[in-house]
């Protein structure tokens, strides 16, 4: 394994793209260490890799996030975001923050809700003369609540790899999400309220603007309601709420919305395919390194010498979330935890950890991996919207990234804020 590991960096090193990183080192090592094993068994574990009914979810969940996202949808959650918090000193920012959570809760990928987000805000941002660096670190932080809040992809994946229920880990990821979001408004009130007057300049609260824009946002924010509610009640699977969501999201933007047009969709669809067939090819290399692992009966040399180090669970959930969050600095999320998680979810069961509870601390873990340079993929998305340096924003990344940090902690000593909701639902 060590052999494989080190290819494994070295090929990560070099700029080698992940999904190329992990079958070649794979390939490589069982090539050169395990000449009696026949290379056929690459194509078989990659095939065993994506044979899951369960796994289908993630293209659908990306299908359905492409429809929405082009179907009006972030326009009238912006609309009513600003009714919400478009009175509050740094208005600007808060409806930034408010309306990313909202579309996190749509279409479960951070990138596009970045992408979104900033493609309606940034012009305004810069018109109002706002610090465009500290608003795509925001903006960039709170894209990345769409890992945490479902329909969250990471969470889905996290269930499948580590055979738990997608909608236990959907739930339990609602209070951490939402207790997160007062904290990016807070970093925001305090960098506005030490700003110029541009700051000051805000919409009255209004009840009527409330109310129509709520109204006119609903068709949008069934769509959670409609897949968690489904999959707890067993009307549907995971998988089937997935086609749901499809499906409710064509009839929202085509009929109800009508800023979804029949000449779009082949282009949507096409852009939908190439990223599930990304994330896809991720899942499907990193079991073949998976399978390197658990053949080598890593998790069990690993738990041993965890053990000798210490033998308190508080101490095993330090030092796993020091490791994700560096991994989470330079690694895709998705390959780190189709490799990571299998290793550590036994060793954190054998600690008496809930294993729900061990999932979100690693989807968590990751969701902050990815506004935290150097890979930061929605840092960057966020960044090259504003047309920044990425330098520049990270440089002003600190107080949000504090404040999901601080949640994060609050979420790993104290498990019941993410238990509560799976249990109140009788899923655990």
């Amino acid at each position: 394994m060590i052999f494989a590991f080190s290819a494994f960096l070295v090929f990560l090193a070099i700029g080698t793209p992940i999904v190329f990183v992990l079958g070649i080192a794979a390939t490589l090592t069982l090539m050169l260490t395990q000449p009696d094993i026949p290379i056929t068994i690459v194509t078989q574990r990659i095939y065993d890799g994506l044979n899951s009914f369960t796994i289908m979810a993630i293209p659908f969940f990306i299908v359905a996030g492409s429809i929405m996202d082009a179907g009006g949808i972030s326009r009238r959650i912006v609309e009513f975001a600003t009714a919400i918090v478009g009175w509050i000193v740094g208005s600007l920012l808060m409806v930034s923050v408010v309306a990313a959570t909202g579309l996190a809760a749509i279409s479960g990928s951070g990138s596009a809700d970045v992408a979104a987000i900033s493609a309606i805000m940034q012009p305004e941002l810069r018109r109002r003369k706002y610090d465009i660096d500290f608003s795509a670190a925001i903006i960039a932080c709170a894209g990345s609540l769409a890992q945490i809040i479902p329909p969250s992809l990471m969470m889905v994946v996290v269930a499948l790899v580590s055979d738990l229920s997608v909608g236990a880990m959907f739930l339990a990821g609602v209070l951490p999400g939402l207790l997160t979001v007062p904290g990016l408004l807070t970093s925001a009130y305090i960098h506005a309220r030490r700003g110029g007057p541009q700051y000051r300049e805000v919409q009255p609260f209004t009840l009527q603007r409330l109310v129509k824009s709520f109204w006119a946002a609903i068709p949008a924010l069934g769509m959670p309601v409609i897949i968690i509610g489904g999959i707890i009640g067993g009307v549907f699977t995971p998988t089937e709420a997935a086609a749901v969501a499809v499906l409710y999201g064509l009839i929202i933007a085509m009929f109800v919305y009508r800023d979804l047009k029949l000449k779009q969709l082949p282009a949507l669809i096409l852009q939908a395919a190439a990223l599930s067939a990304a994330v896809m090819t991720i899942i499907g290399t990193a079991s073949i390194f998976g399978w390197l692992v658990a053949s080598a009966n890593v998790p069990a040399h690993l738990a041993i010498w965890i053990k000798t180090i210490t033998d308190q669970a508080w101490t095993f959930l330090i030092l796993v979330n020091v490791m994700l969050m560096l991994i989470g600095m330079f690694m895709e999320s998705l390959a780190a935890i189709l490799i990571l998680v299998p290793v550590l979810m036994p060793i954190a069961i054998s600690f008496g950890i809930d294993p729900i509870h061990f999932g979100l601390v690693v989807v968590m873990n990751f969701a902050i991996g990815m506004v935290t340079p150097p890979y930061g993929i929605t840092l960057f998305v966020a960044s090259s919207v504003a047309k920044r340096n990425i330098i520049q924003v990270s440089r002003r990344i600190f107080w949000p990234w504090l404040m999901m940090t601080s949640i994060l902690l609050l979420v790993t000593f104290v498990p019941e804020i993410g238990l509560f909701l799976p249990r109140l639902a009788g899923l655990l």
